[in-house]
């Protein structure tokens, strides 16, 4: 696990941003259509993004899971 992580919420767009590490990667879906991973040219997860975070509540959590390479 990373020792820092970066979070970015932007509220007009309802987009919530998390990474773990600053290295150059890319987006890649996930099997949510809500989130994206971000990746490292390895393929280690080194974030995530979520859209349409505020349609999620205590009661319909957001259930999904990130994979490594």
């Amino acid at each position: 696990m990373a020792d820092k992580l970066k979070v970015w919420f932007d509220a007009e767009a309802d987009f919530l941003e998390v990474r773990f590490s600053d290295v150059a990667g890319y987006e890649k879906e996930t099997n949510h259509d809500a989130v994206m991973e971000r990746v490292d040219a390895q393929g280690n997860v080194i974030g995530f993004s979520i859209l349409g975070v505020s349609r999620f509540s205590k009661e319909k959590p957001l259930d999904t899971e990130l994979v490594t390479a």
